[in-house]
């Protein structure tokens, strides 16, 4: 098979994993000056998708053959389609040769399970290698560490990684069990662990000796599927913020499920709709846990369960607990201000240092860059609300609502790809 037929067939394979983010990661080429490429704080933010556009990233499967017959996966064995591998040198080559050409910044390579899990990570390994000390590429790269695998095997892999991830699936052992019933939650949660431990043994050495190895600099992340099963908005954000209070991950992905199986332990395929808003919530909500110290406990019960569609958490949150505001900009600590819809960390911090040199009014609430038209029915400045402004809880949820409908009108994304589409 053609190298650029193997690419088509894995990188579109690759498109359903959405945990490829920036790298939160600072490392320029080597000091003498040898090597290629560079993981600036700025990161890598895009995939590498079929039609070319907004590439900094090459995502990409090592291969799509899987011994899995996870029932939510396009590349479960039980699936016919189209089977290939690349070999280390070709992919090496191949993502070289993407870079000196200016398409992309860097790798996210995942895989299938081909053959064992060992058999797979070594592939991914030597590809890693020959990235790193043949071709001296010292660009970001984000790998997915393989359920299973020997310990020393993924210790290897997140030596020559920046980032590594190993995919929770799906938010709890049940459906796991049920769906994917050659994976366990001790197989994932197992090496999760594993990478926890060496990234901090890794700091610790790093601080003692600035030239030990460095494992997972860029930390460890995640990914679960939303809609494929039955578990409620709580359920999914009590799983995500344990695995940020226990395993320290960088960040929890969510994907909403796409249809790729006619299981009839799945969602019927005619007429489903890719729970997209429900997935654009579950990053709101995600993002106050780890910016605006929410605890899940604030956001959802067990009588609600569920996140709001019609209006952002912050702004559920906030309308729900109206006893809170308003609150006075002037006199409120950090922790009150980020509390406060259209006031974020940013804005929070240089309210806290404006104010230091005189009282502020609205005006220079805008010009600080707080979102007035969310935060003027929850705060007051020198005791006083906007003129002219009525605030009941009924009214200002229509104006929120209001203010979201354009977002909720728009159609759902589409997956970019590396090749036009025919036909």
């Amino acid at each position: 098979m053609e190298l650029l037929d193997k690419l088509a067939i894995l990188a579109d394979a690759a498109k359903f994993d959405a945990a490829c983010t920036s790298s939160g990661l600072d490392r320029t080429a080597r000091p003498s000056g040898q090597g290629i490429g560079t993981a600036m704080f700025s990161g890598c933010c895009h995939t590498f998708s079929a039609d070319g556009r907004c590439v900094t990233l090459l995502k990409v499967l090592q291969t799509n053959r899987c011994i899995c017959d996870c029932q939510y996966c396009v590349n479960r064995r039980s699936n016919d389609v189209p089977r290939t591998a690349f070999t280390p040198r070709e992919l090496a080559e191949l993502t070289i040769g993407f870079y000196r050409r200016n398409y992309i910044e860097g790798l996210f390579l995942s895989s299938a399970v081909w053959g064992s899990p060992d058999r797979t990570t070594e592939e991914m390994i030597a590809t890693l290698r020959l990235l790193r000390e043949e071709y001296h590429f010292w660009g970001y790269i984000h790998a997915k560490a393989i359920p299973g695998a020997d310990p020393l095997l993924t210790r290897r892999l997140g030596l020559l990684a920046d980032r590594l991830s190993i995919n929770i699936e799906l938010p709890s052992e049940a459906s796991l069990n049920r769906l994917a019933p050659d994976k366990g939650k001790h197989d994932i949660l197992t090496p999760m662990a594993q990478i926890r431990d060496g990234i901090q043994v890794s700091r610790h050495e790093i601080a003692r000796y600035r030239h030990a190895p460095r494992f997972a600099p860029a930390g460890q992340s995640t990914q679960m599927i939303v809609g494929a099963t039955p578990e409620s908005d709580r359920h999914i954000m009590l799983l995500t913020q344990g695995l940020y209070d226990k395993y320290k991950l960088k960040r929890v992905f969510f994907s909403a499920y796409m249809p790729v199986s006619d299981s009839a332990l799945l969602p019927a395929p005619a007429g489903f709709k890719p729970p997209l808003l429900r997935e654009h919530r579950l990053y709101q909500a995600d993002w106050l846990l780890r910016y605006y110290h929410f605890r899940v406990e604030e956001l959802l019960d067990e009588v609600h369960p569920n996140l709001n569609p019609l209006v952002d958490p912050k702004c559920s949150w906030a309308l729900a607990h109206m006893e809170f505001f308003p609150v006075e900009v002037n006199r409120a600590s950090l922790e009150e201000l980020l509390r406060v819809p259209g006031i974020g960390p940013k804005s929070a911090r240089r309210i806290v240092s404006v104010r230091r040199c005189g009282s502020l009014d609205f005006e220079g609430l805008k010009r600080l860059g707080v979102v007035l038209k969310r935060a003027q029915y929850f705060i007051t400045c020198r005791g006083k609300m906007l003129s002219g402004l009525r605030v009941s809880p009924d009214g200002v949820l229509r104006h929120l609502v209001a203010q979201e409908r354009p977002m909720l009108a728009q159609g759902a994304p589409e997956q970019l790809s590396l090749f036009e589409q025919t036909g």
